[in-house]
C-alpha cells in the first residue's frame, strides 16, 4: 500500500473525531475492507499454517489434510510432502490388515513386475508378511536361497542389521535384493530353534524359468513348476512334449515349494489336466457373488498323473491342486500346503507406483476356502529328519569343546551323509572333531577339525544333495502313480 495515496481527506480535529468528506469516507471503507480481507487471508495462510485447501473435497480426508498441515507447517525440522503423502497412502493399505495388499513407490512398483516377467539379481526366495513378521513362503529351486539352506516359515529378522520390525513385504524385497555377485546377510529365526543365525548369501541373477522336466525311468516323467509366470504354461507345454518323445506314460507333477503367481496360468495349467467344462477354481467377491472358472481342456486330462504338494506350496499351486483333485480325481501326495485362499490385483498410479490389494476369495470347486488351512494330500508323506535340518552360519566356527545347537545341527548333518560323531547333544567333543577331520580329507579340505566356511558350504550341499537322492515324497509319487498306471 505504500504507493496507493490515500490522503485526498480534509482532516480536522476539533471535536475529538475525524471528519472526512464523503467521496473520501467512502473510500475509506473500501480500504478498510480491503485491508480486512487481506489480513484474513494472511492470517489463514500464516496463522494456521494451512498448506491444503479442502474446498469441496470429501470431508472424510479434513483429518487427512489438516495432518499434513500441520506436520508440514510445524514439524521441527522440514518434511518432504511426497514421503508423507506415501506414507499415507501405506499406512491406508496397512490398515487393512491383509499381507497380501501393498503399496509400492515406483521402484517397488518396477521391481514387482519384473519377478513375474523377467530375469531379476537377488536371492530367489518368495516372502510375505505374517503376523508381523517377514516370512520366507519358499525359495526358488537352484537359487542362491536354496542353495544356502533357506526354507519355507523361516523368519527374516534382520537384512544386513537392519531390522524388518514393521516392514512390509515389498519394503523388505527393496532390502533383500541388489545387484549380481554383492552379499547379503539375513538374521534367520527358523521354528522349532532357540537363537537366530546369520546367513550370508551371494545375490544372483534368478531367472523365470519355472519349468524343470526329467524322466524317473523309461516311462515316468516329473515335471517340477517352481512359480507361475508369465510363459508358465507355455514352458510347461514344451516341456511335456519333449518328455513324450522320451517315452513319458505317466507324470509326476511337482508343486513343492512353489510360492505361486499369475491366476491366469494356472488355470491355462490346469485346463491340460482337467476334462472341458469341469470347474477349476470359483471367485468369491465382496458381495458373496461367486463366477465359476471352467476348464478349457487344452491338453490331455487322461495322463495319468500324481501332484507333488508341501508347506510350500501356495497360492495358485494350491489353486492347480485343488483343480485337479476335486475336478478330475487326480491324487495329491506329500504334506499339507501353505493356505494362501485370496486373490489380489494392481493399480497403477501415473508416477509409476501402484497398490496391489486383494478382491476376491479362490474357493476349490467343491466351494472349500482353504485360507491359512492348506489342502491335506491323500497320501501324506514326510521328508527324512534330516530334511528339516537347520542352516549353519559359515563364518561362525564350529570347535572342539564348544556346545551350541549349532553344533548339534553339525553333527546331525555328519550322521547323515556316512561320518559318525559319536554324539547328536551339540557338546564337541574329540569323536566329533574325528568325525569333521575325515569328512574335510575325503572332501580335500582343510583338514583343522573347525566346521567353518567351505567346510560348511559343503556339509550343508551333501546334505541337500542325499535329500534329493532320498526323495521320499517323491518315491512315494512314483509308486502311486504306477498303480494308477496299471
Amino acid at each position: 500500500m505504500e504507493n496507493e495515496k490515500v490522503e485526498e481527506h480534509t482532516v480536522e480535529n476539533k471535536s475529538g473525531y475525524i471528519r472526512l468528506k464523503k467521496f473520501h469516507f467512502i473510500m475509506l471503507l473500501f480500504l478498510i475492507v480491503f485491508l480486512s480481507a487481506g489480513i484474513t487471508a494472511v492470517a489463514l495462510s500464516f496463522g494456521d499454517e494451512k498448506v491444503v485447501t479442502v474446498g469441496n473435497e470429501r470431508s472424510e480426508f479434513n483429518k487427512l489434510y489438516d495432518t499434513f498441515d500441520t506436520l508440514k507447517g510445524k514439524y521441527y525440522t522440514k518434511t518432504n510432502d511426497q514421503k508423507l503423502i506415501n506414507g499415507a497412502i501405506n499406512g491406508m493399505v496397512e490398515a487393512l490388515d491383509d499381507p497380501y495388499s501393498d503399496y509400492m513407490t515406483k521402484e517397488e512398483a518396477k521391481s514387482f513386475h519384473s519377478t513375474i516377467s523377467s530375469s531379476f539379481e537377488g536371492i530367489g526366495a518368495e516372502i510375505q508378511e505374517k503376523d508381523g513378521h517377514i516370512v520366507i513362503v519358499s525359495p526358488i529351486k537352484g537359487s542362491p536361497a536354496e542353495k544356502a539352506g533357506l526354507k519355507p516359515n523361516d523368519i527374516v529378522l534382520s537384512v544386513d542389521g537392519k531390522s524388518l520390525q514393521g516392514k512390509s513385504s515389498t519394503q523388505a524385497v527393496m532390502m533383500i535384493r541388489g545387484k549380481k555377485g554383492t552379499k547379503v546377510e539375513l538374521s534367520i529365526k527358523r521354528p522349532g530353534t532357540e537363537n537366530p543365525i546369520t546367513v550370508p548369501i551371494v545375490r544372483d541373477e534368478i531367472p523365470i524359468e519355472t519349468v524343470y522336466g526329467e524322466m524317473v525311468d523309461d516311462k515316468i516323467a516329473k515335471v517340477q513348476i517352481t512359480s507361475f509366470s508369465t510363459n508358465t504354461s507355455k514352458e510347461l507345454v514344451t516341456t511335456l512334449n519333449d518328455l513324450q518323445k522320451k517315452g513319458m506314460k505317466g507324470l509326476v507333477l511337482d508343486l513343492r515349494q512353489n510360492p505361486g503367481g499369475l491366476l491366469d496360468q494356472a488355470v491355462s495349467i490346469s485346463s491340460m489336466f482337467v476334462p472341458k467344462g469341469k470347474v477349476i477354481v470359483k471367485e468369491e467377491d465382496r458381495d458373496g457373488k461367486i463366477t465359476e472358472i471352467p476348464s478349457q481342456n487344452a491338453g490331455n486330462p487322461n495322463l495319468p498323473l500324481i501332484v507333488l504338494i508341501d508347506k510350500g506350496s501356495a497360492s495358485a499351486s494350491e489353486i492347480l491342486a485343488a483343480a485337479v483333485k476335486e475336478s478330475a480325481g487326480i491324487p495329491l501326495v506329500g504334506e499339507k500346503s501353505f493356505g494362501k485362499g485370496t486373490v489380489q490385483t494392481t493399480t497403477d498410479f501415473k508416477d509409476g507406483s501402484n497398490i496391489k490389494y486383494t478382491i476376491a476369495k479362490w474357493l476349490t470347486p467343491d466351494g472349500n476356502w482353504i485360507h491359512k488351512k492348506g489342502i491335506e494330500p491323500d497320501v501324506s508323506v514326510a521328508l527324512p529328519d534330516y530334511a528339516t535340518l537347520s542352516i549353519i552360519d559359515p563364518e561362525k566356527a564350529l570347535s572342539k569343546s564348544t556346545a551350541s545347537t549349532e553344533v548339534q545341527t553339525a553333527q546331525k548333518m555328519l550322521k547323515a551323509i556316512g561320518y559318525n560323531p559319536g554324539r547328536v547333544d551339540g557338546f564337541f567333543d574329540e569323536k566329533t572333531k574325528e568325525a569333521v577331520i575325515a569328512f574335510q580329507k575325503a572332501n580335500k579340505l582343510k583338514a583343522d577339525g573347525v566346521v567353518k566356511g567351505d567346510t560348511t558350504i559343503k556339509l550343508m550341499g551333501l546334505l541337500r544333495e542325499k535329500i534329493e537322492k532320498n526323495d521320499t515324497q517323491l518315491k512315494k509319487a512314483v509308486e502311486v502313480l504306477k498303480e494308477r498306471m496299471k
